[in-house]
């Protein structure tokens, strides 16, 4: 178990010896990201590296309700990770674990960043979503609106705090500010994400973009693809 700064217990798993690389989930998911991060750390682990995973405040087996997620709930998890990992780390976030990372690139140690399918436009994914998945789960507000929180599916809630942040917090302008070099990865058949803003952000300096064709979020299909460009990449960066 890993205690945050503000005392709450987040589940944890750790593996392997080496320079440290954390993992950071999407919402709804765990430290296990439907599976694809047990697949990446076992490879990691066999490339030398050691490899945190935890769940989010809310998620899995840690503290915390899904109505009361915070980005800056999240980013006291994950700076709580980085610290039990012993910096600096490398950080590799899947679709929702990008805001926290990217918004804390500036503050924590990270060496280096790969980004999966990553969350960089809050207001074109959440408050005014424009492709097809995420108008299906955001666009009606109701329950927001008479519960206070947003049902997602009866998976997650998505609490009225989270929704102001969304209006308020600008991960593409941190993430441009940051200067760790940085792995992006994304699938061109994304229906929830936006494959361009991540493109788009994948110009800035010291960044790769590796673009997955034919898959959508989750990388059900190419899994091992995205799996075996990461391990590849952070094998490639100076470690420490």
């Amino acid at each position: 178990m890993i205690t945050t700064a503000d005392g709450l217990r987040l589940e944890s798993l750790r593996q392997g010896s080496g320079p440290p690389v954390v993992l950071a989930h999407g919402i709804t998911a765990d430290l296990d990201e439907h599976g694809l991060f047990v697949r990446l750390a076992d490879r990691l682990d066999e490339a030398g590296f050691s490899v945190l995973r935890f769940s989010f405040r809310g998620h899995g087996r840690s503290d915390g309700t899904p109505g009361e997620m915070t980005i800056a709930g999240e980013r006291l998890d994950l700076a709580a990770a980085v610290g039990a990992a012993g910096g600096p780390v490398s950080i590799v976030a899947s679709s929702f674990g990008a805001v926290s990372t990217t918004l804390s690139l500036a503050e924590l140690p990270v060496s280096s960043v790969v980004l999966w399918q990553p969350v960089l436009d809050l207001r074109g994914t959440f408050l005014r979503p424009s492709l097809p998945r995420a108008r299906a789960l955001y666009e009606n507000k109701e329950s927001l609106r008479d519960n206070g929180f947003l049902d997602i599916e009866g998976r997650f809630e998505l609490g009225a705090r989270l929704f102001e942040e969304f209006a308020e917090l600008d991960p593409p302008a941190a993430f441009r500010a940051a200067g760790q070099p940085a792995l992006l990865i994304h699938g061109d058949a994304d229906e929830h994400i936006s494959f361009d803003v991540a493109r788009d952000a994948a110009r800035r300096p010291r960044t790769d973009w590796h673009p997955v064709a034919g898959d959508g979020h989750g990388f059900a299909k190419y899994g091992n693809e995205v799996v075996d460009a990461t391990v590849r990449w952070l094998t490639r960066q100076p470690k420490g």
